[in-house]
């Protein structure tokens, strides 16, 4: 296979949409949005890995179908999207639909122009879109998988913003190819393990039920806490790597469990021993803060015993990614990768090869690819097929802030 090295090159700007930010008289900046960029980022669906938020008082006016102003503009604290002051069904109910483009303009005079509007994060990475995501308790604009829109747009608390519909159905077919929902009872899914989206990772040299992953074991947001943390007791696990936690939230979770009759005690045991490294991360996984906090939750995972056990929330995104890179410094295949990161879909929506061919290709092209190509440091025309990923995820390591040393104590940890 073709081996990758080290020194990492840029890929082509595939401009697809532009931020322009009129900040003062002369002042432009132009964002383009590019797969290998180290600095746009927010959400994913795991981005959607928080407490919901209480929705503010609507503020608007709605003039025609399709435009809207006066919507006042407050930042998203945990990932730095813009939230709108309008909720979803408010704001589709004022002439906008999933799956539309549109435009932004905001008060201090950064636009957006013909970006997509989904019901989830289906844009490429780094990329702008306003997204209605179920739970969420307004409309947010966010860079899909990337940096802070927020900051990057220059706002301030109590700007506003005029939304204009650009295109109807613009984006409809990306909008149909992935708009999935899951259920969270867990009478609608086979086993606890499907409905914990729990299992062992595998691929390479990696070594049997040594690395496992899941949805959160303490945030039961979507009601799958008490199994994830039962399952984890069940394989043995002495470590967590907590993704998207810190120590203010578990403390919450944890109090909310214990009011609502939740067991949650395998994972808050392993907690008070200090077997947990909370990492409280976006799903930035370009960023630098991304990248030197997940090295320090490496570093000390080596310094305990396994079974390890990765989650965030829904245990597909962030954990998706950091399963995908560790599983590559194994030598897992393209197929082995793909094989472990397709499950999670396999397992929330029942989206396979077999039952859903369209919509499983979309979602390996757009999330598990993109995953890839940027590690690789690969363009779109790329065979990944044919790609040797042990030496890119040395190199991510690597620029992360980790030693040769520690990442060969990672492997010895993790590998049969």
């Amino acid at each position: 296979m073709n081996a990758i090295t080290n020194e990492r090159t840029p890929v082509a700007h595939r401009l697809a949409f532009a931020i322009i930010c009129t900040l003062g008289l002369t002042s432009a900046m132009l964002f383009g949005c590019s797969p290998s960029q180290q600095s746009p980022t927010a959400p994913s669906e795991d981005a959607t890995d928080q407490p919901l938020e209480q929705a503010p008082s609507a503020q608007y006016v709605n003039s025609a179908p399709g435009l809207l102003e006066g919507l006042v503009v407050s930042k998203d604290q945990d990932f730095g999207g813009i939230n709108f002051s309008i909720s979803i069904d408010d704001f589709n109910a004022c002439g906008f639909a999933f799956g539309d483009s549109v435009d932004i303009v905001f008060s201090n005079g950064c636009e957006l122009t013909g970006i997509p509007y989904y019901n989830g994060y289906y844009a490429n990475i780094g990329d702008p879109l306003l997204v209605g995501y179920p739970g969420y308790s307004t409309i947010r604009a966010a860079l899909s998988f990337g940096d802070s829109l927020w900051e990057a747009s220059g706002l301030s608390e109590g700007d506003t913003a005029t939304i204009r519909l650009n295109t109807a159905d613009a984006f409809h077919t990306v909008q149909i190819a992935h708009d999935v929902a899951y259920t969270n009872d867990r009478t609608d899914y086979a086993s606890d393990e499907v409905f914990a989206n729990f299992r062992a990772c595998a691929g390479g040299t990696l070594a049997p039920n040594v690395l496992y992953r899941s949805a959160s074991p303490i945030d039961n947001e979507c009601n799958r806490a008490p199994y994830a943390s039962a399952l984890l007791k069940q394989a043995g696990v002495q470590f967590v790597l907590d993704l998207s936690d810190n120590d203010d939230k578990v403390d919450e979770y944890a109090a909310l469990d214990e009011e609502q009759g939740i067991d949650v005690t395998p994972f808050m045991e392993l907690r008070s021993v200090g077997n947990v490294a909370l990492l409280n991360l976006t799903a930035n996984y370009s960023s630098d803060e991304f990248k030197q906090t997940l090295a320090q939750g490496l570093i000390e995972m080596t310094q305990h015993d396994g079974p390890y056990l990765v989650h965030c929330v829904e245990g597909k995104d962030r954990t998706g990614f950091v399963c995908l890179l560790l599983e590559a410094l194994c030598g897992a295949s393209y197929d082995e990768l793909a094989a472990d990161y397709m499950a999670s879909y396999a397992n929330y929506y029942g989206i396979t090869e077999d039952s859903d061919p369209d919509r499983y290709d979309a979602i390996r092209n757009l999330n598990f690819d993109g995953m890839l190509r940027y590690l690789a440091n690969v363009d779109d025309q790329a065979n990944l097929q044919s790609i040797d990923y042990v030496e890119p995820a040395r190199y991510y390591l690597h620029s992360s802030g980790m030693t040769d040393e520690q990442i060969d104590a990672l492997i010895a940890r993790i590998a049969g």
